[in-house]
């Protein structure tokens, strides 16, 4: 029997899964994906423990949970568990065996575990320290470890990055005031954590060197596709992804441009945030060459907040000069084409969304109460539950979700389905402004259950997006449609 290949959409994991920062990796025949596990409700960043998910590398619709691969309480520094593992990087040694490097809370220390496989399971190994045994972080002078990256180049030598924009004040590093000018870079001995040449401003935040209007934020993220050293960060504007490149790993990096914005800012000309095509918020992702394609890892927000992200990626265009362009966000990114024009799909694989005041950003002061009357991304059930289903909450009265893309065909009927207090319609469209209009579908909708609503529809063949606008009274939760 031939087995038939799950589509990829965005988000590309289970939609209980809340895993951003995500760093890819080809292990074998296999990507590896590594980062932060936020907790779904929880009130901070990355509360639970590492986990790891892969797919073959001919198969980017078909992940697997390889389950825990570090908890926080095995670093000696935090038994109790009390202290978060933020975004994590990993590389390979020269004895072979996996490096597992994570940002240790807001401490300003960077932890080190080791395993023999790529899902571990991973034991603690040590602190990045100095030769003399005093811990990275913990010297006069230091800049401030955050979002380690980390490069065992051809040649084996070990290259650590890091670094934050904001600083972190000393009651929160124990006592010890930090520096943050930008993003660092050191030396590694091949033990993969002893400090073997001092760090280095490499990516100034503010004045000479620094990258005007997309400055170095945080996110460090290094990659090396063929002779050329890849950085990705996230810059000050927190919501884009953007990279430099050098011919060296440690000078001479030339800014290239955004790869990706969560609310995809600064695509075709678009820099106005007011205007951004979905909720913004903090970005952290890593670059992936597979089958001669490139591929940029990202996360975006649910919740109404920063603290329950997910893991979504999107295929870039590399122009023949080497210079790759911003790619849009989309509901297929790694499925190698458009959705099929037919089928069930969650409105949670919506890439573009909108209130009809625009949109907002999930950092800053109670962003729940700023933006109480926005659709938003959210669950049923408590974090990890098998059985959560996750919708788009709140559609109110010319609220707007976008889908990219489908491959229609003979598209004939569409049924949506929703609960809530609505009463009105979702008029379906292949463009933002409503005005190739392909269904309207009546909506009257149950506070407490899901009801399935229908309409006759019908487009030209060929490629376009979906974008469904509510119009009406009340507020509309939106979980799934089928195209027929």
């Amino acid at each position: 029997m031939v087995k038939v290949k799950k589509q990829a959409v965005n988000p590309f994991l289970p939609e209980n899964e809340y895993i951003p920062d995500g760093e890819p990796y080809v292990f074998g025949n296999r990507v590896y994906l590594y980062g932060s596990h936020d907790r779904f409700g929880a009130p901070m960043f990355c509360m639970n423990d590492y986990v790891c998910w892969s797919a073959p590398v001919d198969d980017l619709g078909n992940w697997k949970y390889e389950g825990i691969i570090y908890r926080k309480n095995q670093d000696p520094k935090n038994r109790l568990g009390l202290r978060l593992l933020f975004a994590p990087d990993v590389a390979v040694g020269a004895d072979g065996r996996y490096y597992l490097y994570y940002a240790f809370d807001f401490m300003g220390i960077t932890g080190v575990a080791v395993g023999d496989s790529p899902t571990g399971p991973f034991e603690f190994y040590g602190h990045v320290h100095y030769p003399n045994g005093i811990l990275w972080g913990r010297k006069k002078g230091d800049s401030f470890p955050f979002d380690p990256g980390v490069l065992v180049d051809d040649d084996k030598r070990v290259y650590l990055y890091s670094g934050f924009y904001t600083p972190v004040p000393a009651a929160v590093t124990g006592g010890r005031k930090l520096k943050n000018r930008g993003g660092y870079v050191l030396e590694l001995e091949s033990d993969m954590v002893t400090i073997k040449e001092p760090e280095k401003l490499l990516f100034p935040k503010e004045g000479a060197g620094a990258f005007p209007d997309h400055e170095f934020f945080e996110a460090s993220s290094i990659r090396k596709y063929d002779g050329k050293y890849y950085f990705v960060y996230s810059s000050r504007h927190n919501h884009e992804l953007c990279y430099a490149v050098s011919d060296s790993p440690t000078k001479g990096f030339r800014f290239g441009g955004t790869l990706v914005s969560n609310g995809d800012v600064f695509l075709n000309g678009n820099d106005e945030e007011r205007q951004a095509h979905n909720y913004l918020g903090n970005t952290h992702g890593g670059m992936l060459y597979l089958k001669d394609k490139y591929y940029i890892f990202y996360h975006r927000h649910t919740n109404r907040c920063s603290y329950a992200r997910q893991a979504c990626a999107e295929e870039l265009v590399q122009r023949e000069d080497g210079k790759f362009l911003q790619a849009p966000m989309t509901s297929c990114g790694l499925n190698g084409a458009p959705l099929s024009g037919t089928g069930k799909y969650g409105a949670r694989i919506a890439c573009n969304l909108w209130s009809k005041h625009g949109t907002g950003r999930y950092d800053g002061k109670n962003p729940r109460k700023r933006l109480k009357d926005h659709p938003y991304f959210t669950q049923d059930g408590k974090d990890g539950h098998k059985e959560a289903r996750q919708y788009i909450a709140n559609m109110r009265d010319g609220a707007v979700a976008g889908f990219k893309y489908f491959d229609f065909h003979n598209l004939t009927q569409i049924s949506v389905t929703g609960r809530g207090t609505a009463e009105g319609c979702l008029r379906i469209a292949a463009d933002a402004h409503m005005k190739q209009e392909i269904a309207n579908i009546t909506i009257n909708a149950d506070k407490k259950l899901w009801k399935t609503f229908r309409a006759a529809a019908q487009t030209e063949k060929g490629v376009r997006p979906l974008f469904m606008r509510f119009e009406g009274k009340g507020r509309f939760d939106f979980l799934e449609f089928e195209l027929e």
